[in-house]
């Protein structure tokens, strides 16, 4: 069992000595893919090494126990630890997404319900800034169009680590399940008579892209510049700072005016773009793989209808893994841990199952 981890323990050792060379540090994106790829590694080798020990623990236990009884309830501690770490060895072994460990754009836009839906969209932007907050995360708002009760038609955030942060445990590998259609149950702020509204916001989760991930020729652009329309300082309203930048081969439209100059709107709606492109890339690549390909990509379908806040019953569901908790006053404030653990959860198992 677990043959294949000899070979990631050799490679470990190997990462080990070469990133304790001072040489292999003067490339630094070199040294950094190094060290994510030893920090990959290392829950798995540590695993498999108390794995290995474990078992030869019960083996000695056995032979104690065949001349003295009172070894008997030892051996059965050590079979259970032995369990436990060979169901935790077999997770670590599944298939990691690689943008895991990437930061993200996360764009909320307004859908069904109006300004219902538009203050809607601003309890969810509540929510997801409360809970990078929790994480310790950093939060930067790219972009957003405000409606008129002080909702958001459309609003999109980054989201980033502080520091490196443990394998499974990145801005992309947390929040990448949030993406999809949210549906909210309530009586809204602009019914009069009380009667329940059902209203909906979409969500959309980019890993954050890099330079050296979408390449982009400037000859693919067209930028065009325009006067901000929104609210702002007394030069965004009277120049041309606005920025909408078009990929022509895919059609895709990015636009920025929340910043003061066009050249801030221009590097923000590149960051967007570059983000896009990513995630189309990456979405073109799972429908061109094979089905053991597919099996390793997340199982969580974007497009679909992922989950509805019922504002009367204090209830959360998520309609794909099947969570439901009736804390949606602590889910809003940020405690969205348990959901989100939910979807992380069947998508390990949902990947584990097909792994074997």
């Amino acid at each position: 069992m677990f043959e294949a981890v000899e070979e990631l323990i050799g490679e470990h050792a190997d990462l080990e000595k070469r990133l304790a060379d001072p040489a292999v540090h003067a490339d630094q994106a070199n040294a950094r893919r190094l060290g994510k790829r030893y920090a990959e590694l290392t829950p798995i080798v540590g695993a498999y090494h108390d794995w290995k020990r474990t078992g030869d623990d019960i083996a000695t236990a056995r032979e104690l126990a065949a001349d003295d009884p009172d070894f008997a309830a030892e051996v059965k501690e050590l079979e259970a630890r032995r369990e436990e770490l060979t169901e935790r060895l077999r997770l670590l072994l599944v298939p990691r997404d690689p943008s895991d460990d990437k930061d993200v754009i996360l764009e909320i836009k307004a859908g069904e319900g109006g300004e219902e839906s538009a203050l809607f969209a601003g309890d969810l932007l509540r929510m997801y800034l409360r809970y990078a907050e929790r994480q310790g995360w950093k939060t930067e708002v790219i972009e957003a169009n405000e409606s008129d009760l002080g909702g958001y038609k459309d609003v999109q955030v980054a989201v980033k680590t502080k520091n490196s942060t443990e394998p499974g445990q990145g801005v992309w590998a947390r929040l990448k399940y949030e993406g999809g259609v949210h549906r909210v149950q309530r009586v809204p702020a602009t019914e009069s008579q009380g009667r329940i509204h059902t209203s909906a916001a979409g969500v959309l989760v980019l890993p954050e892209a890099e330079d050296v991930d979408v390449e982009i020729n400037p000859g693919d652009l067209r930028i065009d510049v325009y006067r901000s329309s929104g609210p702002g300082g007394q030069s965004v309203n009277t120049t041309d700072s606005a920025v909408r930048i078009t990929h022509v081969p895919t059609g895709i439209v990015v636009s920025c005016q929340n910043e003061k100059s066009q050249l801030q709107n221009k590097e923000q709606a590149l960051r967007i773009l570059r983000a896009r492109l990513l995630a189309a890339a990456q979405e073109e690549a799972e429908r061109e793989a094979s089905d053991a390909r597919r099996s390793q990509v997340r199982t969580v379908d974007r497009s679909e209808r992922v989950r509805t806040y019922n504002f009367p019953e204090n209830r959360i569901s998520d309609h794909r893994v099947g969570f439901k908790a009736y804390n949606l006053d602590q889910v809003l404030d940020g405690d969205l841990d348990a959901v989100i653990q939910a979807c992380v959860d069947a998508d390990s198992a949902a990947k584990l199952a097909a792994a074997q």
